[in-house]
């Protein structure tokens, strides 16, 4: 659906993007992420037409957004960071607004009372803009990128300045637009991308420094195999006991946690799965395992590790 080859801008002797490819499917919900200044922006700016690029290109479902920008951009709905609402118009205005300057051809009343109903805005159709809380701005926001029933959406920042409650909404109502559409999402808060994305590209220093699913990052970025069991039993006799099992590389014992229970890390050899022996091993002596998880690197390890890299790299 979307496919961005070499793409590099340049101002001078500076590059914003430096040869960054990837392809987006149909129906996939794609994490992008980036520290401040890495290209991220610039990235979703040259695909959704608002900058040209250096050299390289961006396609929309077949269609170069330099050589073909309006048929482009009739496949895309875009939410900015700071959505480009007017604060003096009411929904209703607004949204009739978008639909005649986006030339959208679907009937408008049915096409627009189907959106509102979507992003939940219908109760607040006739209101004044300015009115609205933060989150219905962000919701109107993302009705307005909905208008023309665009293939791909691109959504920067969709959730900051949101309460908690309002948070767990938008990636609600993301993941069922996931459900219709390919969906760009950009933030800087990594457990709304773990929580809604089934895969995350990272970029860096305009460069693409990893591209695969959460769980894949994990997993390849990990230098170990680790979990931290928690087990009501003697400290020794456990530790004895997990040493003993096929394919433990090491147990380290982290000392007492509460009266009676220990923690223990254990290393497996690597694509081993121990967890089920484990269980079986301290059932059998009737130890009781009171907690159990893995040590994988989480989202924030992944992000922060590859752009440290990458950073160290390019100095």
């Amino acid at each position: 659906m979307i496919e961005v080859k070499n793409l590099v801008k340049q101002y001078g002797n500076n590059f914003a993007v430096n040869d960054v490819s990837f392809e987006v499917k149909q129906g996939d919900i794609l994490g992008f992420l980036g520290p401040n200044g890495a290209g991220k922006s610039t990235t979703m700016n040259i695909i959704t037409g608002y900058l040209s690029a250096t050299s390289g290109t961006a396609t929309i479902d077949g269609i170069d957004i330099l050589e073909d920008p309006m048929a482009a951009k009739a496949k895309i709905g875009y939410l900015p960071e700071h959505p480009p609402l007017y604060l003096d118009m009411t929904v209703k205005e607004y949204l009739g607004f978008v639909y005649e300057l986006k030339k959208v051809s679907i009937p408008r009343t049915a096409h627009i009372d189907e959106i509102c109903d979507l992003v939940k805005i219908s109760d607040v159709y006739k209101r004044p803009i300015r009115n609205l809380s933060k989150g219905y701005k962000q919701r109107v926001g993302i009705a307005q990128a909905l208008l023309g029933n665009p293939q791909v959406l691109i959504l920067d920042e969709p959730t900051v300045g949101l309460d908690p409650k309002q948070i767990i909404e938008i990636r609600n109502l993301i993941r069922e637009l996931g459900e219709r559409h390919t969906v760009i999402l950009s933030s800087h808060i990594l457990p709304e991308v773990q929580a809604v994305c089934d895969r995350i590209i990272v970029i860096n220093k305009g460069k693409l420094v990893a591209d695969d699913t959460p769980d894949n990052l994990s997993k390849n970025l990990s230098s170990d195999h680790k979990l931290r069991v928690r087990v009501d039993g003697p400290e020794r006799d456990v530790a004895r006991l997990l040493e003993k099992i096929p394919g433990m590389l090491s147990v380290s014992k982290l000392g007492e946690r509460e009266k009676g229970v220990y923690d223990f890390d254990i290393e497996a050899e690597p694509n081993s799965d121990l967890r089920r022996e484990v269980f079986k091993r301290l059932a059998e002596r009737q130890w009781p395992i009171l907690g159990m998880k893995s040590t994988e690197m989480t989202l924030e390890d992944i992000f922060l590790q590859l752009t440290t890299d990458a950073a160290a790299d390019a100095e």
